[in-house]
């Protein structure tokens, strides 16, 4: 027998961007739908009255999650995208907010506690300070740990590496050692098409 909800899987998102957009005014900087959900980009310094104001008059209870996007080639590299969810409208909405390495985001930690920990993940794998966050330790990566893993910047390799040493019967910390010798290195983009044959390619020149 077949189970009815009464909410619908998808909830319709008709008038929510012009509600919404209209209710945030002047922090709002941008407003668009994409992808079957509503994003909004609002200004850094304004983050936390506008979050208050989508959780208290818009019912966007929930903060879900918190993530970042880095962009190197911007004045402002870094995104921080907040995903909030309205259990009673079933609706779900990304707000945005930029800014650089030095300049801290306004901590959402007095509207959601859970945000503690997100915006820590966010600082351990960008570095990006949130101002007002009394516990910015790092969450994923080890105490010891340089640099920020999610930056583009980052080099896949990292700076150093780990092992266990047998002669001090604990984990050692080193700098990355990478054997030379048998790498082959190809700089160019699988994307833009390589200019060689690749391994199999002759056996289809063959069947013609």
């Amino acid at each position: 027998m077949a189970v009815l909800h009464s909410a619908p899987r998808y909830a319709p998102f008709e008038g929510a961007l012009e509600t919404l957009s209209a209710a945030l005014g002047t922090m709002l900087i941008s407003a668009r739908q994409e992808h079957g959900e509503i994003v909004l980009t609002v200004a850094r310094d304004s983050i936390e009255d506008a979050l208050r104001l989508l959780r208290d008059s818009h019912e966007y209870q929930q903060l879900m999650d918190m993530a970042g996007v880095d962009f190197p080639d911007r004045a402002e590299r870094f995104e921080v995208v907040y995903m909030l969810l309205s259990l009673t409208r079933n609706h779900r909405i990304l707000v945005k907010v930029s800014t650089d390495e030095a300049t801290p985001v306004p901590t959402v930690t007095t509207l959601w506690p859970n945000a503690g920990w997100l915006e820590r993940e966010v600082f351990d794998m960008f570095g990006v300070l949130f101002a007002g966050n009394t516990d910015l330790r790092r969450i994923l990566t080890d105490y010891g740990f340089e640099g920020h893993p999610f930056r583009k910047d980052f080099p896949l390799t990292g700076y150093q590496e780990l092992r266990y040493s047998e002669e001090e019967k604990r984990v050692v910390y080193e700098p990355v050692k990478l054997a030379q010798d048998m790498r082959q290195f190809d700089f160019m983009s699988p994307w833009e098409g390589a200019q060689y044959v690749l391994p199999g390619d002759e056996k289809a020149g063959e069947s013609k």
